[in-house]
């Protein structure tokens, strides 16, 4: 690039001060009118520059400084080297049941993140039950938990030398597979599946399919259940304890604020161990994890801080998962569910739009419109669910799921 060019590019510290304190100066006062879509319409199209260039603000100085892009193969020979030695590397994988030519710029586990992210599966999460049907402002849902998994597997995957975008593509994508209602849904679905519903299989198998996600990716989300075969990347393994360590806390911290337990019910060892904040006790599973690795170059967790989870999640267990209440709205989620699939299965046309083709209807009380049935009662939202159960089975609110009940 020219040196003027250039220069544009690299402003000093004392030029984007002054440009700073322009803007402040000119600053316009609001449209007297409470008009903010004028103001917003008049950025329509950015601002020309004398490059030909769009910018986004009329005094746009912000640039990388350089002109060179890093090619997505640069990136994996960086990453080649960087990475622990049984890391997983994007370079030689990318194995997806369709064929696909590799991205200029992203790694393939780079596209599988960002192509989760963008999924209609990823988003209804925000509308499925982590604990509590129907959550209220700050409780958390499938989609949080998902974030919040993400966000412990990368911290440990970071610190381990591990490949944090296949940790995180995994993490974000380990749920999608969850029906309605929380783990009742399983339960529900069960009997409709051969060898009965779980929730990996079916979001790597199933539900994740359209998505053509690699191999790695897809196996990690098979596989993070403890009661599953082992992932075949350390990456997944990663994600398998951070799925644990995420629910084991946000789910007391939940059911703290809903008046179902206090902090002083914890165990002994957990309070000792992990403390009784959120913050504490993820810093403490999270650094544990660190640790073991470094003494031992596996992925896990020192013993007395494992013992310390194991007894977290017991009173969970006890406490909250198994509670009455928590009972009552399992059978609740299980008698809706199962009566939608039964109802779907005899009337697949009730799955389709008016404007669907008749040629995509399955024939009544058909394998085809069993397997519909299941897939598409799994992939409701709580509320979807439970309106279906009012239009199309006639259930008064008494036989639905009830949401929070701290009696």
């Amino acid at each position: 690039m020219h040196s003027e060019g250039l220069s544009r590019l690299l402003l000093h510290p004392a030029r984007i001060v002054e440009i700073m304190n322009e803007v402040n100066k000119s600053a316009q006062p609001q449209d007297p009118s409470g008009s903010r879509a004028h103001s917003w319409a008049s950025t329509m199209h950015g601002f020309n520059s004398p490059d030909g260039i769009i910018f986004a603000h009329a005094d746009s100085w912000a640039g990388a400084g350089s002109t060179n892009i890093v090619s997505r193969a640069e990136r994996e020979a960086r990453e080649d080297a960087q990475l622990a030695p049984l890391a997983t590397r994007a370079l030689g994988a990318g194995n997806r049941a369709i064929v696909e030519q590799a991205d200029d710029y992203r790694t393939c586990f780079e596209r599988d993140r960002d192509r989760i992210l963008h999924a209609s599966a990823f988003r209804r999460l925000a509308g499925k039950t982590q604990v509590f049907v129907f959550p209220q402002d700050h409780q958390r849902t499938r989609l949080t938990h998902a974030l919040e998994v993400a966000q412990v597997a990368v911290a440990v995957s970071r610190a381990l030398g591990l490949n944090t975008m296949l940790t995180e593509a995994i993490a974000l994508g380990h749920d999608c597979g969850h029906g309605p209602g929380g783990h009742a849904s399983e339960d529900a679905l069960s009997p409709f599946v051969a060898h009965g519903f779980d929730h990996a299989l079916w979001g790597a198998d199933v539900t994740l399919v359209p998505l053509n996600l690699c191999v790695e990716t897809l196996d990690g989300i098979r596989n993070h259940s403890w009661s599953r075969p082992a992932p075949m990347t350390p990456e997944g393994e990663v994600v398998s304890w951070a799925d644990r360590i995420a629910y084991v806390c946000h789910d007391f911290e939940d059911a703290v604020a809903a008046g179902i337990v206090s902090p002083q019910q914890l165990p002994e060892i957990v309070a000792t161990q992990c403390g009784f904040t959120r913050s504490s006790q993820l810093r403490a599973f999270i650094t544990s994890m660190i640790r073991a690795s470094a003494q031992s170059g596996r992925i896990g967790m020192e013993s007395l801080t494992a013992e310390a989870l194991a007894e977290f999640r017991r009173f969970n267990y006890d406490n909250i998962y198994m509670r009455d209440a928590s009972r009552n709205q399992a059978k609740a989620v299980i008698d809706l569910l199962r009566a939608l699939v039964e109802h779907y299965r005899a009337r697949p046309q009730d799955m389709f739009t008016e404007q669907s083709p008749t040629s995509n209807i399955p024939m009544a009380n058909s394998d085809e419109a069993l397997h519909d049935a299941v897939a598409y009662v799994g992939g409701m939202t709580d509320r979807f669910a439970c309106r279906q159960g009012a239009i199309l089975l006639g259930w008064g609110a008494e036989r639905l799921p009830q949401g929070i009940d701290t009696n």
